[in-house]
């Protein structure tokens, strides 16, 4: 059983031992549920466990965009000076879930970097068709069929293939972070949802060969997924469930 209360770090820490295992690597990717709390706990136990061995060389977060980092900052800068030299969307990204994680960075002398696309990047995305040649097709219609479901199935057919771009420009943008981070010996931790992690559609298809990669994802609830698309599965225990779709999708009409 997982402890999510804040302690020092320890390496007989469930946590501890599951990163172990999957060292030496140069990045190790965390996908999470962003609702599952306890996914948020384990990420910041992973930055503990490699900080503790000298072996983190950056954490990157999808929480914030590129060309935000926390580089210059002392190991004892505040929250709110963290906050903003990356930037932080509070409506996004909750900082009482992600703060522990990039804060335990921080305190270890780490430097926590923005991996997102930026939003004044998306316009552009939806229009390069040259990322449309980024995936293979089999993997680019797995990515279409992925973003319907992400947009509840509301989205026009015609908005499919270049939202599909933003996701695939998303995800090498984050390569692209990892790449820039990593340093001889350690690991980048990449924390983002689970979707970006995907080893057959997102991140590592955009990582160069010579950048070895393991990818985690967290599963809150019963197991799902296959094994060519992670290393390895954390489970944790399940949340409710919520249709997140259900206030979007336009009301159903009685029959008088």
């Amino acid at each position: 059983m997982l402890v999510a209360c804040a302690t020092s770090p320890s390496t007989d820490a469930p946590t501890a031992r599951r990163v172990d295992a999957l060292m030496p690597v140069d990045a190790l990717l965390l996908g999470e549920q962003h609702d599952a709390p306890e996914h948020q706990v384990i990420e910041r136990e992973t930055v503990e466990a490699l900080a503790a061995k000298g072996r983190l060389a950056a954490l990157a977060i999808e929480m914030a965009e590129e060309g935000n980092a926390t580089g210059y900052l002392p190991r004892d800068a505040t929250e709110e000076q963290v906050k903003t030299a990356l930037s932080w969307n509070e409506k996004a990204w909750p900082w009482s879930a992600y703060g522990p994680a990039v804060m335990a960075a921080v305190h270890a002398g780490v430097p926590v970097v923005g991996a997102n696309l930026p939003r004044e990047h998306m316009k552009d995305a939806m229009a390069d068709v040259s990322l449309d040649a980024q995936l293979t097709a089999e993997a680019r219609t797995a990515q279409q069929d992925a973003v319907r479901a992400g947009h509840c199935d509301l989205l026009p057919e015609s908005q499919i293939v270049p939202m599909t771009r933003i996701q695939i420009a998303r995800d090498r943008a984050m390569a692209q972070t990892i790449v820039k981070a990593r340093a001889p010996g350690k690991t980048v931790l990449l924390v983002s949802g689970a979707g970006h992690t995907n080893k057959a559609l997102g991140v590592p298809q955009h990582l160069p060969n010579d950048v070895s990669v393991k990818v985690v994802q967290m599963q809150a609830g019963a197991p799902r997924g296959t094994t060519d698309i992670f290393d390895a599965a954390w489970p944790t225990p399940p949340v409710p469930e919520k249709d997140y779709c259900a206030e979007l999708r336009p009301p159903v009409k009685r029959a008088s």
